[in-house]
């Protein structure tokens, strides 16, 4: 057992961390089986290795790991365990401040295991000194702290180059800014880390010490400027409201009692969720969600809900669709578990506060914000009733027409399909701003990004539901401009067909290099959590983009549009007789970016062979034959898949013999290339 034993103790002070896991798993399962005397070894052991003040940090953290083990199995009837019990208090206090801080950490995972093996009373005999160190750590002193002065230093430097041209204030406080957010904030995490273990060790015995003093102190962090501070601020929070014990509440179960302090302080608690749920960083809004989530469903009933829905709800429901998946998919099963199948009625009854919060967040700094209460505007259109949304068309739809400005195409997008379906829902309401609605929609329908110019496509096609003959004019006028204005597409053309790679992103142009070609572009691209994104908002997508619109890119979204519209069947006259045109403009290739003009027509020309029906589409199949069957022999492997699919649900929708026939009677060359891609089976 001797030799075991020290096995064990090797593998925790070893350097590499799969030995230390290694080693506190044997521990484990080696300690129920120790006598008193050779557990009390033991506990001298991990004393004398912590008190080494020349042992490694990774020694240091093993042997902690491992005393939180030994803590579970003690007697505490016994003395020596009880000397232990002190000399760890002791040692891991010191530890707390240690320069490293896994080893802070796990410092703090010990004072967990003694409240949870001991009780609260190890709490109360820290309490002091762990406040005292937490409010120590609140406020940086950068002059004092030369590791804190070097590292604004460099952020500044980073700053400067990723800002330009930025005035040497602006960058400057820019960098202040940044380094604020994210450098480290000396011990501060690590105690707030240590504070949530002691609470979860205490479980519901903890209730008794959620004094003011305390409560203040963590409502500090939830505003601190270090946004790795603010998030485990709102952990700490999580563990308060899992500690509450509803059942010592001995006032009405559909008022907020001040028996139990997070009843007490109910308000404040929601205050400070609301703002960590709309912060800018997804990690600070997932820790508010977890703690949003802890601290309704730690309430009694819906009636003891209602007081703070008001300030909660309508954060819940944005971060549904926040482009964050960890933010996102979590949301969605809070809301399952607190709306349950009444989420309608919720937001109905708090709409209020919804749209003003909504109407906000389309004002917000980052983007993906803005994106997210775009998606939510559309959402109020489609799922609520008529009435209760009626009073906010107006606010909605002028909040709808600024989000169309945006420089982020993200936004722009989701902008227009919100306005599609607020338009469909609200047509009466919605006429006084189609005048300012139409150019916006065509200008979307010939933006640089595919997705955006299809999401345009949709939301026409919605306009034209609702104001059926006069929009479908409006609509086909457009239509045969843009493709007959193909003749005019320059043989090269900016090339920004490719910055739709990767969701919430900004796409902006730079000024290119003299040794490059006007083909060459580059992206600057942020994502939800960079901080670059927000530094400096750009007011307009016209500020951002500075480039005419080409022919091309506008004849491409006509295509997308075609698509949508034949799925009305009174457009359907309408779309025979712009076919002639699509066939002319397909005929264009002298230009770079022909391929991705064929890959969205062989893509939609299955939509409408469905929606034409057979008879219809026999009749103007020949004037697609020449246009796929180039796409076949594409070197681009994007469009030559999609000509194949194309011809491969041709097959299947007319019948592969009826097809070949079709073909061979127009050009027999091109039945070779038929017979090999018709027998693929359609996706």
């Amino acid at each position: 057992m001797e030799n075991k034993m020290l096995e064990i103790v090797n593998l925790l002070c070893s350097n590499m961390k799969l030995d230390r896991d290694k080693g506190v798993a044997e521990l484990e399962k080696i300690i129920p089986q120790l006598d008193p005397f050779s557990r009390q070894r033991y506990a001298n052991k991990i004393i004398e290795l912590l008190s080494d003040s020349e042992g490694t940090w990774e020694a240091k953290h093993g042997v902690l790991m491992g005393s939180k083990a030994l803590i579970m199995h003690l007697n505490l009837e016994d003395e020596g365990d009880c000397d232990f019990v002190l000399n760890i208090k002791t040692v891991a206090q010191k530890l707390l401040t240690h320069i490293e801080d896994r080893v802070r950490l796990a410092a703090g995972e010990v004072f967990g295991a003694l409240c949870q093996r001991i009780g609260p009373a190890i709490y109360q005999e820290m309490k002091e000194m762990m406040l005292k160190l937490i409010q120590s750590n609140l406020e940086r002193n950068v002059a004092d702290d030369d590791s804190s002065r070097l590292e604004q230093f460099e952020t500044e430097k980073l700053v400067e180059k990723l800002v330009g041209s930025s005035s040497v204030e602006n960058r400057a406080n820019d960098a202040v800014q940044v380094f604020q957010e994210t450098a480290g904030w000396k011990n501060l995490e690590t105690n707030l880390r240590a504070l949530q273990c002691m609470i979860e060790g205490c479980g519901t015995n903890f209730q008794p010490f959620m004094e003011e003093d305390l409560l203040s102190l963590v409502f500090r962090t939830l505003t601190h400027p270090n946004r790795f501070v603010r998030e485990t601020g709102f952990y700490v929070c999580s563990s308060l409201f899992s500690c509450a014990n509803v059942d010592q509440d001995v006032e009405s179960r559909d008022s907020v009692s001040t028996v139990n302090p997070i009843y007490a302080f109910g308000h404040k608690f929601s205050h400070y969720l609301a703002c960590g749920l709309a912060d800018d960083w997804s990690q600070v809004r997932l820790a508010a969600s977890v703690a949003a989530r802890s601290f309704l469903l730690s309430l009694p009933n819906n009636g003891a809900r209602q007081l703070f829905y008001p300030q909660l709800l309508p954060q819940m429901c944005l971060n549904r669709y926040y482009i964050a998946d960890g933010v996102r998919i979590y949301s969605q099963e809070t809301w399952r578990q607190v709306a349950g199948s009444a989420g309608k009625e919720l937001v109905e009854q708090h709409l209020g506060p919804t749209v003003e919060y909504y109407k906000l967040a389309t004002k917000s700094d980052n983007h993906a914000v803005r994106e997210a209460a775009c998606a939510c505007i559309a959402e109020l259109a489609s799922k609520l009733s008529s009435s209760a949304v009626s009073p906010y068309v107006d606010v909605l739809l002028n909040t709808l027409l600024n989000c169309f400005q945006d420089a982020s195409w993200p936004v722009r997008d989701a902008a227009c399909l919100a306005s599609g379906n607020f338009i469909q829902c609200f047509p009466n309401e919605s006429k006084v701003v189609m005048d300012a609605l139409y150019p916006m929609f065509y200008r979307n329908l010939s933006d640089p990004i595919s997705s955006v110019r299809h999401g345009a496509a949709s939301a026409l096609c919605n306009v034209v539901r609702a104001y059926g003959e006069d929009a479908l004019k409006n609509v086909k006028t457009y239509i045969s401009d843009g493709l007959q204005n193909m003749k005019n597409q320059k043989a090269e053309a900016e090339n920004f067909a490719d910055l739709e790679r990767g969701p919430g992103r900004i796409a902006c142009r730079r000024r290119p290099r003299e040794n490059e070609s006007d083909l060459v572009f580059e992206r600057d691209l942020y994502g939800c959590d960079s901080y670059m994104g927000r530094l400096h908002r750009l007011k307009s997508y016209d500020s951002a983009s500075g480039r005419e619109v080409q022919p091309w890119e506008m004849a491409d979204g006509c295509v997308w549009l075609m698509g949508e519209l034949s799925e009305i069947k009174e457009a359907l006259p309408d779309i025979m007789s712009l076919v002639p045109l699509l066939r002319e403009a397909a005929s264009y290739h002298h230009y770079a970016h022909h391929v991705i003009f064929l890959e969205t027509l062989c893509k939609q020309i299955p939509v409408l062979a469905r929606n034409l029906g057979r008879k219809s589409f026999k009749m103007v199949l020949e004037d697609f034959l020449d246009a796929i069957f180039y796409s076949l022999g594409c070197e681009n492997s994007l469009t030559s898949s999609a000509a194949t699919q194309c011809l491969s649900q041709i097959a299947a929708f007319l019948g592969p013999n009826v097809l070949r026939a079709r073909v061979q009677n127009y050009k027999a060359e091109y039945v070779k290339q038929l017979e090999s891609v018709i027998y693929i089976a359609p996706y």
